[in-house]
């Protein structure tokens, strides 16, 4: 199973991303910052404030999360 082993926020809704697997790479989520969970993830002092729960899932304080196998694949289409 894929999960995410750490999460950096960077400028412009980047996530920098490590996959128990080696693979690592960067995500931009601007594109998904609407609706009730997502739309506080544009202040981007709320946005730093992301992590990896115990099972590999990013998320944030306010309980929204990515699933890591979605993650996973938008850094695999960044290497091609």
């Amino acid at each position: 199973m894929i999960k995410v082993i750490s999460v950096e926020a960077k400028s412009n809704y980047v996530l920098s991303l490590a996959f128990n697997d080696g693979l690592r790479g960067d995500v931009s989520i601007a594109d998904r910052l609407f609706g009730e969970m997502f739309e506080p993830l544009k202040n981007q002092k709320y946005f730093s404030q992301v992590k990896v729960d115990d099972y590999g899932v990013v998320c944030w304080p306010n309980e929204a999360d990515l699933a890591s196998d979605v993650l996973y694949k938008k850094v695999l289409e960044t290497k091609h």
